[in-house]
């Protein structure tokens, strides 16, 4: 199997895909989607739909990588045209593994988005040490 659609399913286990139009394009509302994928033999509307989500919403857009089967044994849902990947990191990651085979092509789009993913990285980071400071005072030795 693809190392890409390998991220697919890891992305669907940690519950960061969106599988289906509907699901896409609440992702995108939201502005959680990062990465919007269309199947190889999803229809014209289908596709301009995705397009036009991915790009409401700032995220990348690819089309035309797999087809609905495909997705739909990664996804474990039916046959989906379209899916969303939510985070940063692993959208990434497989613009990295579907952009080996021509290099430069997808260059911009995985500094971007790398760059997202250090940056909630840290915003993760400064809440969660605001949030231990609230709940546990230092304890002095007596």
């Amino acid at each position: 199997m693809d190392k890409a659609l390998n991220l697919l399913g890891i992305a669907r286990k940690a519950g960061l895909l969106a599988v289906g139009g509907d699901a896409v394009a609440a992702a995108a509302r939201s502005g959680k989607a990062k990465l919007v994928l269309s199947a190889t033999d999803s229809s014209g509307s289908a596709r301009v739909r995705a397009k036009l989500n991915a790009k409401a919403c700032g995220a990348v857009y690819l089309a035309a990588l797999y087809t609905k089967f495909e997705l739909g044994q990664i996804a474990g849902r039916g046959s989906p045209g379209t899916v969303g990947i939510l985070d940063a990191g692993l959208a990434a990651s497989f613009l990295k593994k579907v952009g080996d085979g021509s290099p430069g092509k997808l260059e911009d789009d995985v500094r971007q988005l790398e760059e997202e993913a250090r940056a909630t990285a840290a915003r993760t980071k400064t809440r969660a040490k605001a949030l231990n400071r609230k709940r546990s005072p230092r304890r002095t030795a007596q």
